[in-house]
């Protein structure tokens, strides 16, 4: 471990950062790409909020997903690589493509340069999307890493660009990864503490909820983790023996109801939650808005349907042992709190 040399892509990212600062911690020396040198201080900015000064340990290389230059200089002498870095828009893009081919194409750049290079192992985060969408398991089981979401049915273009992006990454491997070594790590809503105004979709949400932004909440459900706890899942499918060639769900639990996280927050948080809703919104006024705005529509398919997944396989494994999604739903309140990104 120590000194041994990691690759993570998309270090200014919310969960970038959290698997820069997991192998800091342990005692790697990290190496993270960013699409501009103007984002170098916002990654040591994010670090040094997480409690680590990364000094000379970390080091930077300009890549970007779209195009094959700077790629080799980054895996360069590179024992592991986490490929965090994936586009993931808050908003509906114009073409399902824009989220899709930089999945896809940025996926097997990382795999091509990491093969030539002589990385060990590269350890892929993919998502829940890749697994739970366009149909459900039979006999309501929870949802496996034996399962895949159907990229035919009628999904999000975020969903099928991951699903299409692991897809292509397993068979690379399988066709063209020499001795190059496959994990992936699935991760649902991820959650947990925010380093500064720019963070993840997921917490986004939270910070909607507690400002007061969502007046009525859907009949949705999500399942909740930690983005410490996902960052560790992936040191842990890097280093471990039993990871190669495997996908990991990373889940703290069952999945929520938005109702029952709206609750959370406002028995843990107090006052601090006072604007959260909790009043449910009708599926025929979700489907109805959804026929105007765009993001609403993604929502009406999923409407009513009860998801669940299971963490057992990275238990067993790996002896992943998660945060709960309670702890997870308030650490991300608590930061965005303590940071002052909430409404006064």
């Amino acid at each position: 471990m120590s000194g041994e040399l990691v690759l993570v892509t998309g270090g200014s990212g919310f969960l970038g950062a959290h698997c820069i600062l997991e192998l800091l911690n342990a005692g790697y020396r990290v190496r993270t790409t960013v699409r501009s040198s103007k984002r170098e201080a916002d990654v040591v900015a994010m670090l040094r909020a997480g409690g680590v000064e990364p000094g000379d340990r970390l080091t930077f290389a300009i890549a970007d997903l779209m195009a094959d230059t700077g790629w080799p200089v980054a895996v360069a002498g590179c024992d592991y690589v986490l490929h965090v870095a994936s586009p993931f828009p808050p908003g509906v893009p114009k073409h399902e493509d824009d989220l899709i081919v930089p999945a896809r194409e940025g996926a097997l750049r990382v795999l091509k340069a990491a093969r030539d290079a002589g990385v060990k192992r590269v350890v892929l985060t993919s998502s829940f999307a890749a697994i739970g969408y366009g149909k459900m398991p039979p006999g309501g089981r929870p949802f496996t890493e034996e399962d895949w979401t159907d990229p035919t049915a009628k999904v999000s273009a975020y969903v099928k660009s991951k699903t299409l992006a692991e897809r292509a990454a397993w068979d690379f491997i399988a066709r063209q990864g020499g001795a190059l070594e496959l994990a992936v790590v699935n991760p649902v809503g991820v959650f947990g503490p925010v380093f500064g105004a720019d963070h993840s979709t997921s917490t986004e949400f939270i910070q909607r909820m507690l400002n007061g932004a969502m007046p009525g909440l859907p009949r949705l459900s999500f399942g909740v983790v930690d983005a410490r706890d996902v960052a560790n899942l992936h040191m842990l499918a890097m280093t471990n023996p039993a990871a190669k060639g495997e996908r990991f769900l990373a889940v703290a639990g069952d999945f929520m109801i938005v109702r029952e996280m709206a609750g959370t927050l406002k028995a843990r948080l107090g006052t601090a939650a006072a604007r959260v809703s909790t009043r449910a919104l009708p599926d025929w006024l979700v489907r109805v808005v959804g026929l105007f705005n765009p993001e609403a529509a993604q929502l009406v398919p999923e409407l009513g349907k009860v998801k669940n997944a299971t963490n057992a396989k990275a238990v067993r494994l790996l002896g992943w042992a998660p945060r709960s999604r309670e702890d997870a739903l308030i650490a991300t309140g608590e930061s965005l709190i303590r940071l002052g990104l909430l409404k006064k």
